[in-house]
């Protein structure tokens, strides 16, 4: 299923302080843009290819967008995340703290 289709509730979710929103081009359509600008959030979004008419993006921040997909590769070098072996949620996310904490610690 393509991430389009859930994008609505990820997007309902976010926080009310949001300012920008990064997202890669299987988030390109003018709902997705149009529901961003009615909560004043700025999208951060590169059009496809096929657009006809492409809206512009800060090129510049897109890049950072890296370092979030470097951070998520990183943890499903865990075993324990990447199978969720915990069904409890808080278990879990305490489980993507101490590997995220270790990762950091690693990298200093």
């Amino acid at each position: 299923m393509s991430d389009f289709k859930g994008a609505d509730l990820l997007l309902s979710d976010l926080p009310d302080k949001t300012e920008e929103v990064i997202g890669d081009r299987g988030y390109d359509s003018n709902k997705i843009r149009l529901s961003l600008a009615d909560r004043n959030i700025t999208a951060c979004i590169p059009p496809k290819k096929n657009r006809k008419s492409k809206p512009p993006y800060d090129w510049h921040l897109y890049k950072k967008r890296h370092l979030i997909e470097n951070m998520f590769a990183k943890l499903k070098d865990w075993r324990r995340v990447a199978t969720r072996y915990d069904r409890c949620t808080h278990t879990f996310m305490s489980a993507i703290h101490i590997a995220a904490s270790f990762i950091f610690w690693l990298k200093e």
